[in-house]
């Protein structure tokens, strides 16, 4: 089993790959179980993702990587125990921290080969979150594994070019990739990436 966990600031898109991601897993013949976090930006619940046909676990009130750190730890071993998935995709609210998270997956006691952090930024609101945010949106990005720049269908002249240079400037060693999570574009690149 491998554990997907993806960190970005509120509106990057989590939701949107979220729903990709699952959708590529299962068409591949994969089991996928999706953890999701119900204060989520855009309001998407265990209700909807199971209507789609994955198998979800939601987790009410707050951020799975500060009160309910219980919670999300039973919740993953309810996961390996009751849905026995290949891949889970874990998606907090856009205020975690996802290295923070990533500790509470690893303390859950679940067997997974591997838990992998994808960073997340979107090229709409990237430069007004570094003006004001730009300390956290680092502390977000620090654990990934990889950065997915999302978005790349909304993309001005030059946008995708200024955060892919920042990226590399404050992240050199980090796999950058530049997405469209909406109209599916590299999306199966991403998926060849994170095998």
């Amino acid at each position: 089993m491998f554990v997907y966990i993806l960190g970005g600031f509120l509106g990057s898109g989590k939701t949107t790959l979220l729903m990709k991601l699952a959708s590529m897993y299962t068409k591949r013949g994969l089991k996928t179980a999706l953890l999701v976090n119900e204060s989520g930006e855009i309001g998407v619940d265990g209700a909807t993702l199971k209507a789609e046909g994955y198998d979800a676990i939601e987790l009410p009130d707050g951020c799975i990587c500060c009160s309910l750190s219980g919670t999300l730890q039973t919740a993953m071993k309810n996961i390996e125990d009751d849905i026995d998935p290949d891949i889970i995709i874990v998606e907090p609210t856009g205020l975690a921290l996802p290295h923070k998270v990533k500790e509470l997956v690893e303390s859950s006691g679940v067997d997974a080969e591997g838990i992998f952090i994808i960073g997340i930024s979107d090229v709409e609101r990237f430069q007004i979150l570094i003006d004001k945010k730009e300390e956290f949106i680092k502390r977000q990005m620090v654990g990934a594994d990889f950065v997915l720049i999302n978005k790349k269908d909304l993309a001005k002249p030059g946008q995708v070019d200024a955060i892919e240079a920042w990226f590399k400037k404050e992240f050199p060693d980090k796999k950058v990739m530049v997405i469209s999570a909406k109209t599916g574009e590299n999306m199966d690149s991403v998926y060849e990436m994170m095998k």
